[in-house]
C-alpha cells in the first residue's frame, strides 16, 4: 500500500513567550499533530510494543530566531559577486546564528521537566538549536510526544527500526520546534544503491582488455557499455593536474548502514587503474556504532572509495562509518551524521553522499530540518553531493493516494537530492555525444520551491514541456539534478574480484572527485574553498560546463522527461569540464 504524509504544520498566534508566566502545566494538554503517517509505509511490518525497558535517544530541534539568517548567509558566502563569498562560518558563528530565542528554550526546558525528563540526560547543542535527551524510557517518549513507539521491520532486508506512524507537541511548542527524531522518519534500509552489470569469473579477463584512452566502450561478448578511471579523467580533463593542497584539502565520505570499504580492494583498483597512486589511503571516523569490517566490503563503500581516490589522488580521505544507537533500532542516519559533522571545529571541503530515498517517504518536517543541516555545512564552506535516484522519474506505476484516498500518478524525486542546499548528480553514458543515461534520477520537488538560483534556468524547460505530464510533478519545485556524469559500466574491486556497476551512486563520486580538485586549486591559490555549489553552477561555471541534449530518464510507466538544451530534469546543467572550470575561476577574484 502507498502512504501519505498527513502533516500539520500550521499552527496558531500567539503573543510573546513572556506572557507565558509559570506554572505552565495547563499549555501540555492541549496537543497538535505534528506528523502523522495514514497507514504503515510501504514495506515495513510491525512487530507490536518494545520491551518495557527499552529506552531511546531523541533529537528535539529548535527553529532559529531568525529563520532567515541561514539561507541569507548561505547565499552571500557562495556568490561570486558578493563581497562576502568565501567568507565560510566558523562552528561557532553557525551556531550563533541558528540560536533559538532564549524563552523558546526555557519553555522547552519547562515541558520536558513537566513529563520527568531529568536534567542531566538533556544535552544543549549548536546555539540551543539541539536539544538531544538520551536514554529516555519508551514510555515516557510515548506521553512527551503523544506518540506510539513501536517496533517495525522491513520485509526482505530485516531492518527493525523503533519508530512511531504519528506524534504531537503542545500546541504553545508547535511553532517553535522543527523536528524531533527518530519518530515518524522509517530510513532507508539496508539494500545497496548501485546494480551490478558484470560478475566476477570472465570479467577478469575483458576488463583488464578495455581501452584506457575513451570514455566508453562496448563489451562485445556481454553488449555492455564500459568505463574506465582513465577514461574519465581524460574525458573530463584532470589527468593533468597534480593536486597542490593536500595539506589543506579533505574530501570526506558518508557511509551508512553497514556499508565498508576495503584498504586491500583499493590498492588492487589502483594497480589496476592508477598505478601512479597505488599508496592511496583513508581514514575512518565511526559514528554512533557505524562499525568498520574491511574484511566485508561493500559495492557502495569501494565504488566511493575508489572513484573519489582515483581522481583527487592524492587528497586525505575520511570515510564516515554511521550507524545506529542500539544496532539498528533507534538512531537517525542522516541526524546522526551531521550532529557529529557539525560539531568539528573544520568540516571536509568536499562531501559525497551516494543515497537517498523517495521524497514522499520522508515526512515534510524532517526533510526540511535535515535539508536545513545541510545549509549549515555549506555556510562553512563544504560542497556537498547527493545522487538523483537510479529510477528515472520514479520507480513502478508511482500511483500514490491523497488525502481523499484517490490514487493518482505522481513522478517520485529522490531525498536528500531534492533538498536545495545540496548539489544533485544525475547520469549519463556514451562519448561523442555524452547522453542522458536513461537510469538518471530527476524531477521536481514536493517539499521544497524553486530556488532563486534556478530561476533563470528552469522556466525555460517548463515552458517547453508545455501540458505534458500535468499533474504528475510539481512545476513550482526544486528542479534535480542539477549535474550530470557517467554512471555506467564502472568496474570495481570488490573482495579481491572485478566487478561492473551502475548508477548516479557512480557519478557522485566521480563529481567529488573532481569538486574536490577545484577546491584544490582555489586553496592553494590563497582563496577559499567554493562552499556550496549551485550558485556557482547556474552562474559564473555555466561555461565550464557540457550541455547534455539527448536522452531520456523513463519511470512511472511513462518515457520521462527528456534531455534538452539548456538545464532539465535528467541531466540538469550538464557535465563538468575540469580545465575550462579552472579557467573560470583562475579570472574570478
Amino acid at each position: 500500500m502507498r502512504f501519505h504524509p498527513l502533516s500539520v504544520l500550521s499552527v496558531l498566534t500567539f503573543g510573546p513567550l513572556s506572557s507565558l508566566t509559570t506554572p505552565f502545566a495547563s499549555h501540555w494538554d492541549d496537543i497538535r499533530a505534528k506528523h502523522t503517517w495514514n497507514s504503515v509505509p510501504e514495506n515495513w511490518q510491525n512487530l507490536g510494543h518494545p520491551p518495557a525497558d527499552t529506552t531511546i535517544d531523541l533529537h528535539i530541534a529548535l527553529k532559529a530566531q531568525n529563520e532567515n539568517a541561514l539561507i541569507d548567509a548561505l547565499i552571500e558566502v557562495s556568490s561570486p559577486s558578493h563581497p562576502k563569498q568565501g567568507a565560510h562560518l566558523s562552528r561557532e558563528e553557525v551556531a550563533e546564528l541558528v540560536a533559538p530565542p532564549s524563552d523558546v528554550l526555557e519553555l522547552a526546558n519547562a515541558w520536558l521537566d513537566h513529563y520527568g525528563v531529568h536534567p542531566s540526560t538533556i544535552s544543549t547543542k549548536h546555539g540551543g538549536s539541539w536539544l538531544t535527551l538520551t536514554t529516555v524510557p519508551v514510555s515516557r517518549a510515548n506521553k512527551l510526544l503523544s506518540a506510539s513507539y513501536q517496533l517495525y521491520q522491513h520485509i526482505g532486508t530485516n531492518d527493525t527500526v523503533l519508530r512511531t506512524l504519528s506524534y504531537g507537541l503542545p500546541t504553545v511548542l508547535l511553532e517553535h520546534v522543527q523536528n524531533v527524531a527518530p519518530t515518524t522518519h522509517f530510513g532507508f534500509p539496508r539494500t545497496p544503491r548501485q546494480e551490478p552489470l558484470m560478475h566476477p569469473g570472465e570479467a577478469t579477463k575483458e576488463q583488464t582488455k578495455v581501452p584506457r584512452g575513451e570514455p566508453g566502450t562496448v563489451l562485445s561478448s556481454r553488449d555492455q557499455y564500459f568505463v574506465t578511471p582513465s577514461s574519465l579523467r581524460s574525458f573530463y580533463k584532470t589527468s593533468r593536474y597534480v593536486p597542490l593542497a593536500a595539506d589543506r584539502n579533505v574530501l570526506g565520505i558518508a557511509g551508512y548502514i553497514g556499508d565498508y570499504p576495503s584498504p586491500d580492494d583499493l590498492r588492487e583498483f589502483m594497480d589496476l587503474f592508477r598505478s601512479d597512486a597505488t599508496s592511496a589511503t583513508y581514514s575512518v571516523v565511526e559514528i554512533k556504532g557505524g562499525g568498520y569490517d574491511p574484511s566485508n566490503p561493500t559495492s557502495e563503500a569501494n565504488t566511493n572509495i575508489q572513484y573519489t581516490s582515483v581522481i583527487a589522488y592524492p587528497t586525505p580521505h575520511i570515510f564516515y562509518s554511521t550507524g545506529d544507537i542500539g544496532i539498528n533500532i533507534q538512531g537517525d542516519r542522516f541526524i546522526n551524521w551531521l550532529d557529529y559533522v557539525l560539531g568539528l571545529e573544520r568540516v571536509p571541503q568536499t562531501v559525497s553522499t551516494p543515497y537517498g530515498m523517495p521524497e514522499y517517504t520522508v515526512p515534510p518536517d524532517y526533510a526540511m530540518y535535515t535539508c536545513n543541516l545541510f545549509a549549515q555545512l555549506g555556510v562553512r564552506g563544504a560542497s556537498v553531493l547527493f545522487s538523483s535516484g537510479n529510477d528515472g522519474v520514479g520507480h513502478g506505476n508511482c500511483l500514490l493516494q491523497d488525502s481523499s484516498g484517490n490514487s493518482r500518478v505522481q513522478f517520485l524525486p529522490t531525498f536528500p537530492s531534492t533538498c536545495p542546499w545540496v548539489t544533485s548528480v544525475g547520469g549519463t553514458m556514451g562519448y561523442d555525444p555524452e547522453v542522458a543515461a536513461p537510469l538518471s534520477g530527476g524531477g521536481f520537488s514536493v517539499y521544497f520551491p524553486r530556488p532563486l538560483y534556478q530561476n533563470n534556468a528552469v522556466p525555460t524547460f517548463l515552458q517547453n514541456l508545455g501540458g505534458q505530464y500535468n499533474n504528475f510533478y510539481n512545476p513550482g519545485g526544486r528542479g534535480v539534478p542539477d549535474i550530470a556524469l557517467q554512471a555506467i559500466g564502472f568496474p570495481i574491486v570488490l573482495k579481491n574480484e572485478p566487478w561492473t556497476f551502475r548508477g548516479t551512486s557512480c557519478a557522485t563520486p566521480t563529481v567529488a572527485g573532481i569538486i574536490s580538485l577545484l577546491n584544490d586549486y582555489r586553496i592553494s591559490n590563497g582563496k577559499a574553498p567554493l562552499g556550496f555549489l549551485n550558485v556557482w553552477l547556474y552562474g559564473i561555471c555555466l561555461g565550464g560546463l557540457n550541455d547534455i541534449t539527448s536522452g531520456s530518464n523513463p519511470g512511472c510507466n511513462t518515457n520521462g522527461f527528456s534531455a534538452v538544451p539548456g538545464w532539465d530534469p535528467v541531466t540538469g546543467l550538464g557535465s563538468l569540464d575540469f580545465e575550462r572550470l579552472v579557467a573560470i575561476l583562475s579570472r574570478w577574484p
